[in-house]
């Protein structure tokens, strides 16, 4: 069993390997329970915890970092913009004119579409009757 401790001194490449052989050992361990060869059916256990424990290490560098990645708050100090300056004409995009007119709707067509080919059964490929 592993210590989250532990695992957090790892890079991430060390802790994607340690994740492959663990679902690899998972798939093993699977396997010899199936045909009965366990000795310890814990382990299945152990190792799924240590999989997760691996993948929420993984999730929390990849949230920390999109977090120093985002732009911060205004601090107290900074006055944040009103929406009403937000909305200035300079600043609100309009929609570009078109010059054609909208397109009507695709009429589907009034012919009947073809039936699908059909194949003959020959009297080799019959299923023989049976009396009930």
């Amino acid at each position: 069993m592993m210590k989250a401790e532990e695992i957090r001194d790892w890079d991430n490449t060390e802790i994607r390997a340690r994740l492959g052989e663990l679902r690899e050992e998972k798939f093993r361990l699977r396997f010899r329970m199936g045909t009965m060869q366990l000795e310890n059916p814990r382990m299945l256990q152990h190792i799924r915890r240590d999989v997760a424990r691996l993948n929420t290490i993984l999730r929390e560098r990849e949230l920390s970092e999109t977090r120093t990645a985002a732009p911060e708050a205004p601090t107290a100090g900074t006055a944040a913009p009103t929406p009403e300056a937000a909305e200035t004409p300079a600043e609100v995009a309009e929609p570009p004119e078109t010059e054609e007119p909208p397109t009507e709707a695709a009429e589907p067509p009034t012919e009947a579409a073809e039936p699908p080919e059909t194949v003959e059964i020959t009297e080799a490929e019959e299923l023989p009757k049976t009396e009930e």
